[in-house]
């Protein structure tokens, strides 16, 4: 039983730590590193993204130009239009990091409210565990044996998940802090229709690593419904085996969800 309990306890830690990560904004989950990257972006970046803008506002000027005739067919409103393309252009780069942490804060919101509907605990019950101790008491020695030779081996597995579990969530923050890292550039592209794909395409890539957060959630959720749905006086064994295998599915289902996710928001 020591055996086994410390089995589900690590892997109950785990799983639920999850829901408390996938909710955080960049700022809230490293306040250190999201400093040291706003400071990069909008040093280092920043400037790189102006340059980008300049060259994009001149094109887009001469392109105006060329389209009306070299102004042989001149409409003031040409110019008026440019200025106000160019002013959003530069009002989007100054204003990067602010949206960009509104695009995780409209999707914190949806994660915390879908984990406040997930009504099913991601644990192996005190009660789960006595009907297990009552059917151990009531077992022979042979398969007792049997069993306790599994619960020393698979201690090591239930590790192994454990920890890409904890990769799998960590990998997704550290994702977002790279794409905040370099927001400006992107950003600096929506002055020109043709250019403006990246900008617009960086936005769903973001949109996509915020609602891969959701999709961890739908995955724990499921989790959560398997584990409670386990009989541990019917079959001990294959109950105990029955975890594991959810607890790979697991690891695996949220491994995916990053290309899901990609692939619904049309991310690249």
């Amino acid at each position: 039983m020591a055996n086994l309990t410390g089995i589900f306890k690590d892997m109950n830690e785990r799983v639920g730590e999850i829901a408390g990560q996938v909710g955080m904004s960049p700022a809230d989950f490293e306040p250190t590193i999201f400093q040291m990257i706003r400071n990069i972006s909008e040093n280092v970046i920043m400037p790189i993204a102006g340059i980008i803008l300049t060259f994009i506002a001149c094109y887009e000027l001469i392109q105006l130009v060329i389209a009306h005739n070299n102004l042989a067919n001149f409409e003031t409103w040409i110019f008026f239009k440019w200025i106000f393309k160019t002013f959003v252009a530069v009002t989007l780069i100054t204003n990067t990091t602010n949206i960009t942490m509104a695009v995780f804060d409209v999707t914190g919101y949806v994660i915390n409210q879908s984990g406040g509907l997930i009504t099913s605990g991601t644990e192996v019950t005190e009660s789960q565990l006595d009907a297990l101790r009552a059917t151990l008491e009531a077992m022979e020695l042979g398969p007792l044996i049997g069993i306790f030779v599994e619960s020393l081996i698979l201690p090591l597995f239930f590790r192994i998940i454990s920890v890409i579990i904890f990769v799998i969530v960590y990998a997704r923050m550290i994702e977002i802090y790279l794409m905040v890292s370099l927001a400006p550039i992107p950003f600096a592209t929506f002055g020109n229709r043709e250019e403006s794909m990246m900008g617009k395409n960086y936005l769903r890539s973001l949109f996509a690593l915020g609602f891969q957060g959701f999709l961890i959630m739908i995955c724990v959720a499921i989790y959560a419904v398997l584990i409670q749905n386990i009989a541990f006086a019917d079959d001990v064994m294959g109950a105990i085996w029955k975890c594991f295998g959810y607890a790979i599915l697991l690891a695996f289902t949220l491994f995916k969800t990053g290309s899901i996710s990609s692939r619904i928001l049309h991310a690249h």
